[in-house]
């Protein structure tokens, strides 16, 4: 994977020519600042999120200055503590931002997400409207615990939605309609995107649906099927395909629960041959149910396997060789695109 900042996403020259283009992380940090001042009831909280300091990725820098102590919350090291409280804050009628310092430690909190906030609305009805920022994903050498995509957990939660934005436009527009939600809402960013990759962000308020995936790029030989990180190294390897006339597809899901599963069948059923690409480890990972959906509802359209590319069955290695092998990426996708084309 590339280090070298690259922009994508652009509809056309008259966006760029509005400088509104902006990194992921900078949409991330826009689309909590607006709604913050849209919405008095949004408040903040995590490790080392408020002061100077600004969270471990410097998200909320300069935050606690403009909303103050009451909205910009430090927290203990203690995420089952401080996501238990924040569910009770959100069956009181406020909207807390959850930051935790990597998707790693949500593990910490896994019975207060799945236990109650997820299952809060079925039992009682009450509303849990919080967003937790899980920064995930690896391929910068942070090892097993700094590195991992636990999405799958979430997805497989009741009660839970999950978005995963690949592009910075995304990121914002998919925060805000995650902010906006009254259910609770995993929102995994990639860390990877952070500061390497730029795009078109729209002025002014806007929202991307929940539920609704984005085709990133046209085609009619093979479907690339990726979200966060991957949709880029899958849109390398389609650009490197079709230098050798093979046209391929990407569907960016760009939210895991619910999933798009009209935009699935539907590029299946276009090209008939389908590879589903995450970060995440392969066994069970969120392309097995992809990959279910497909063979259920467009088997008669394939001509070939359903494929998958994930991560290896290990913790995330720390070495870079080792993480290289790990992880998936542009080359890899582009080998099996090839494989797969050829069926």
């Amino acid at each position: 994977m590339s280090d070298s900042t690259e922009t994508f996403g652009f509809s056309d020259a008259a966006e760029q020519a509005e400088g509104r283009v902006m990194t992921y992380i900078a949409a991330i940090t826009e689309a909590l600042r607006e709604e913050m001042r849209r919405d008095p009831d949004v408040l903040i909280m995590g490790e080392d999120i408020a002061g100077e300091f600004g969270g471990a990725f410097k998200v909320t820098k300069g935050f606690s200055e403009e909303f103050g102590d009451r909205r910009v919350m430090n927290t203990p090291l203690a995420e089952l503590g401080f996501t238990g409280m924040a569910t009770g804050m959100a069956l009181m009628g406020l909207r807390p931002v959850i930051e935790m310092q990597f998707a790693d430690f949500i593990s910490s909190a896994f019975d207060s997400i799945v236990q109650f906030a997820a299952t809060a609305h079925y039992r009682w009805g009450g509303a849990v409207p919080w967003v937790i920022r899980a920064p995930s994903d690896g391929g910068i050498r942070s090892g097993p615990f700094h590195s991992q995509n636990p999405e799958a957990w979430f997805v497989h939660t009741p009660g839970l939605k999950v978005v995963a934005p690949a592009t910075p436009a995304d990121a914002k527009g998919l925060l805000l309609s995650a902010i906006r939600d009254n259910n609770p809402v995993i929102y995994f960013e990639s860390k990877p995107l952070y500061r390497s990759l730029k795009g078109y962000v729209p002025p002014g308020d806007y929202v991307v649906p929940i539920g609704k995936a984005n085709l990133a790029r046209t085609g009619d030989d093979l479907s690339i099927i990726a979200y966060g990180t991957q949709v880029r190294e899958a849109l390398s390897a389609a650009e490197r395909l079709a230098t050798e006339g093979v046209r391929a597809e990407v569907l960016d899901l760009r939210t895991l629960k619910p999933l798009d599963i009209d935009a699935i069948v539907g590029t299946a059923r276009k090209t008939g041959k389908v590879l589903v690409v995450h970060s995440a480890n392969q066994m069970a990972g969120v392309g097995a149910e992809v990959a279910s959906v497909i063979v259920e509802h467009a088997f008669e359209w394939l001509d070939g396997p359903v494929m998958r590319l994930g991560g290896l069955d290990t913790p995330v290695p720390f070495s870079p060789p080792l993480e290289d092998a790990y992880r998936p990426d542009a080359e890899k996708i582009y080998r099996l695109s090839k494989e797969l084309s050829a069926f």
